[in-house]
């Protein structure tokens, strides 16, 4: 979700290189934030190829905002 945070939309084959994870990790990830309506998955044909684009949804949008909120306050929190 944080590639998606700072872009307006990202490829499959890009998300998979920049994350390091496989075909079927990614696919499950984005599985799991899609159902959870976190992110809209887009899937085309370009040149009659699959093509997928993935953006992220206002309430992805959100709950990342509130997730960086709640790591930082750990990570504050923390002894020097």
């Amino acid at each position: 979700m944080s590639y998606l945070y700072v872009v307006e939309s990202a490829d499959f084959t890009f998300l998979m290189r920049q994350t390091g994870l496989t075909w079927g990790n990614l696919s499950s990830h984005m599985s799991k934030l899609e159902d959870a309506g976190y992110i809209k998955v887009i899937k085309e044909f370009v040149d009659k190829k699959p093509h997928t684009m993935l953006t992220l949804t206002d309430a992805g949008r959100e709950a990342f905002r509130a997730y960086r909120k709640s790591i930082k306050q750990v990570l504050d929190e923390l002894p020097d």
